[in-house]
């Protein structure tokens, strides 16, 4: 099987739109994408609750990313992976995984897959989301308070204190490193039309 590996990436956390545009894409082409998000890459923590709350997330050493590598490698041998799961209510990964079989397009989500090399030359095509910073840290403090039981206070701390600022020094330089970037995610239709078709095309010829 000839798999193109599509890299999304963009501003820091959910509320750029990287999962939007994702999750049309997934829905769009089925059972022909498989989908790799790095958070759930996330080391796994022996600290109280506590310390883990402190953690600081959006740094590149928070993840596992050699695993990750691992994982997309063995897909691209055409081999089925079992993907780590992260519980972002507890600040750890569960016991359990997620089989993600091989298929004809993998899409791998992450706001730090563009950071390292060796991941980033996995990525065919490589995607940089786009958005406002304040729409961003709104979309993130409804999403984080509704979804994932934070308070108000916590996701604003957090926001100042460390997602800010990694996203100035990790995130916004891997933008020179997209083949495409899409402003507003998956709610720039034209953006979404052309890559969707970018998709179809090589679906139909593999």
């Amino acid at each position: 099987m000839n798999t193109i590996f599509i890299g999304i990436a963009g501003g820091t956390g959910t509320g750029s739109g990287k999962t939007t545009l994702t999750e049309h894409l997934a829905a769009r082409f089925g059972s022909d994408i498989s989908v790799v998000h790095h958070d759930n890459y996330y080391k796994r923590q022996d600290r109280p609750f506590e310390e883990r709350c402190q953690q600081n997330y959006d740094h590149p050493a928070a993840f596992d990313t050699d695993l990750m590598i691992a994982d997309l490698k063995a897909l691209k041998r055409g081999e089925t992976i079992h993907c780590p799961v992260y519980d972002y209510a507890i600040h750890n990964r569960t016991d359990q995984t997620v089989e993600v079989r091989p298929t004809k397009v993998v899409i791998v989500e992450g706001i730090l897959i563009f950071q390292n090399k060796e991941l980033r030359d996995l990525l065919d095509i490589k995607i940089f989301v786009e958005t406002d910073a304040d729409v961003r840290i709104l979309r993130r403090a409804l999403r984080d308070v509704e979804e994932r039981g934070r308070s108000l206070e916590s996701v604003v701390t957090q926001y100042l204190t460390t997602v800010k600022p990694m996203h100035e020094q990790f995130v916004e330089p891997t933008r020179k490193f997209a083949d495409i970037i899409v402003l507003e995610g998956g709610h720039n239709l034209v953006a979404l039309d052309m890559i969707m078709q970018r998709i179809a095309n090589h679906i139909s010829e593999n």
